[in-house]
């Protein structure tokens, strides 16, 4: 694999100091202006490190040492996080109010919403965080931005936009949430709506949160709403149940209405076929793609996973397609786990 970076917010720690006067500076939430119990709300987000192996499948892309947030938000122990924190994870420990400190392991992860789901191993004598909905959140609504710690470490911010995003690791969501200001501990961080509520969960630091603008940093998170048809899935079978997209292991840039391909993961489908990294991205089964979103919409009306794939390619000048037999992200995932 070649041309990618680590994915951003896996180690947000390592900014704390270029962002940390941005969180003094912020605007905190204060007790007296909310209808609920902030203290109890905060305390159900807790510090999360993660531990992963060398070899593992997303050492790479991620690495191996991995800081963020848990969320507790069901009394049997269950804790919400952002997928990327804790995927293929060798060991997973939690640290709460009080000094509380416990290993978890996860239990389900969905790659589509982005979300995980751990269980701890021992009780936490902490409360959970009622689940709302962000279906009617909406631009200049108030919102805490609260990852584990005080008021102090919490952000009274606004939403101000709501809408797709794509990334390059071949992930969509149809209604994203973007805030301002910034935390630079958004990762797995609980985005609480004013009724005290769990409205999102953080998963990237961005420069564009704000529609229309390219120097505009803040976060984006990912709704509750994905979790809720998903939720028993992941803690019984560890995965939503149902077809499996078709997955081609291929990172893509999009620059001036333009697709590059970035990598792509080593043995993964697009390695096997031949794809490699720099080839213009011209369309998918001979539809044009212009977009990462049409691209993704594209892939996935092909079939299942397992479905022939074909990728109209410009290399050094030549127009080539490549037919890629596409494969579930979950087994690729479970297979390399095994080796």
């Amino acid at each position: 694999m070649t041309g990618i970076e680590r994915a951003n917010g896996h180690r947000p720690s390592g900014l704390l100091h270029l962002l940390d006067p941005t969180l003094k500076l912020a605007p905190h939430p204060s007790q007296d202006d909310l209808p609920f119990d902030l203290e109890n709300a905060l305390a159900s987000v807790l510090r999360l490190s993660a531990e992963v192996p060398d070899e593992a499948f997303s050492a790479r892309t991620l690495g191996t040492e991995r800081q963020g947030n848990g969320i507790k938000i069901h009394d049997d122990n269950f804790i919400l996080t952002i997928g990327y924190l804790v995927v293929d994870a060798s060991r997973i420990v939690l640290n709460g109010r009080g000094g509380q400190e416990v290993e978890a392991e996860l239990v389900g992860y969905s790659h589509e919403t982005g979300m995980a789901i751990i269980h701890t191993s021992q009780p936490l004598d902490l409360p959970s965080l009622p689940i709302g909905s962000a279906a009617d959140l909406k631009e200049k609504d108030s919102v805490i931005i609260a990852p584990y710690g005080t008021a102090q470490h919490a952000i009274s911010g606004a939403v101000v936009s709501r809408r797709e995003f794509a990334g390059s690791w071949e992930y969509m969501l149809e209604r994203a949430i973007f805030t301002v200001p910034i935390h630079p501990n958004w990762s797995g961080a609980a985005l609480i709506r004013s009724d005290g509520k769990l409205a999102g969960v953080g998963s990237l630091w961005v420069n564009d949160a704000e529609r229309g603008k390219k120097d505009s940093q803040g976060n984006m998170f990912v709704p509750i709403d994905l979790l809720k048809p998903i939720y028993e899935d992941l803690i019984t079978v560890g995965r939503a149940k149902g077809p499996m997209r078709p997955w081609l292991g291929m990172y893509t840039a999009e620059a001036m209405g333009r697709l590059f391909v970035s990598g792509t993961i080593p043995d993964g489908p697009s390695d096997t076929a031949g794809v490699e990294a720099g080839d213009l991205i011209t369309g998918i089964n001979d539809e044009s793609a212009s977009s990462l979103a049409e691209m993704y919409r594209l892939i996935w009306s092909s079939g299942e996973a397992g479905a022939e794939v074909v990728i109209n390619l410009r290399r050094d000048g030549e127009d080539i397609d490549i037919s890629v037999t596409s494969q579930s992200r979950y087994k690729f995932m479970d297979r390399r786990l095994r080796h």
